[in-house]
C-alpha cells in the first residue's frame, strides 16, 4: 500500500489538492501578486533553479519578497540575507503566502504538497549520495523540516557566519529529517504534516 500511495495516488492527490488550493486562494494569489508589484520595482514572483525529482533541475516560483538585486539573484541561496527583504514580503514570508506559487509547480508536476524541500544545486553536490536518494521523490512544499525551522531565516540572521551555520547545523538535520520521511510516507503521514504545518501558522508554535 505504501508503494501504491508513494508512485500513484500521492501524485493524483497532489495534483487534485491543488488544483482545488488554488481555485479557492485566487483572491489571495491575486491580491498578493498585485500588492508585490506595485509596492517595489521589480516582478511578482521570484524564480529560482532547484534540484527536482532524479537530480531534474525545475524553476521553483515564490512571490517576490526582496528587492531587485541581479548580481544577488544570480548567486542562488543566500543564508540568513534579510536586507533587501521589503515590508510587504516580510509580511508574506512570516505568513507564508511567499511559497503559494509553489502550488502551480505543484499542478506541473515538479513538486509534491508533502516531501523533502527542494535544494539548489550547490549545497546538493555536497552530498550526493544522499539526495540521491532523497530525490527519488518529488520535492515538496512542506514536510518535517519546514516545520522544525520554520525560523530559519531568524536563525541565520543571528548567526556571525550565516553559511556555515546552514551547512554544519541546519542542513544536517534537515538531511536527516528527509531520509525519515522517505523510509515512512503515507497518506496518513503527509496529512499529519499537513495539519502540523496549518496548526503552526495559525498558532505560530510547532
Amino acid at each position: 500500500m505504501q508503494m501504491l500511495y508513494k508512485n500513484i495516488l500521492k501524485h493524483a492527490i497532489d495534483f487534485a489538492v491543488s488544483a482545488l488550493a488554488v481555485f479557492l486562494l485566487s483572491p489571495i494569489i491575486v491580491l498578493a501578486a498585485v500588492s508585490v508589484k506595485l509596492s517595489s520595482k521589480g516582478p511578482a514572483f521570484f524564480v529560482q533553479r532547484r534540484m527536482g525529482k532524479n537530480g531534474k533541475p525545475f524553476s521553483l516560483y515564490k512571490f517576490r519578497s526582496m528587492t531587485v538585486d541581479l548580481p544577488a539573484q544570480s548567486t542562488g541561496f543566500e543564508p540568513g540575507s534579510t536586507k533587501r527583504i521589503t515590508p510587504i514580503g516580510a509580511f508574506l514570508r512570516k505568513t507564508k503566502i511567499d511559497e503559494l506559487p509553489q502550488l502551480f509547480n505543484v499542478l506541473a508536476g515538479d513538486m509534491s504538497l508533502v516531501g523533502p524541500r527542494p535544494e539548489v544545486e550547490k549545497y546538493v553536490a555536497l552530498f550526493p549520495e544522499r539526495w540521491k536518494k532523497i530525490l527519488s521523490v518529488r520535492p515538496g512544499i512542506t514536510d518535517n523540516a519546514s516545520i522544525l525551522f520554520r525560523n530559519e531565516e531568524e536563525i541565520l540572521s543571528k548567526s556571525t557566519d550565516p553559511h556555515q551555520t546552514y551547512l554544519e547545523e541546519i542542513m544536517p538535520k534537515k538531511l536527516e529529517l528527509y531520509e525519515t520521511y522517505l523510509d515512512n510516507v503515507s497518506f496518513l503521514g503527509d496529512m499529519g504534516i499537513i495539519a502540523r504545518t496549518v496548526s503552526t501558522l495559525i498558532f505560530r508554535q510547532g
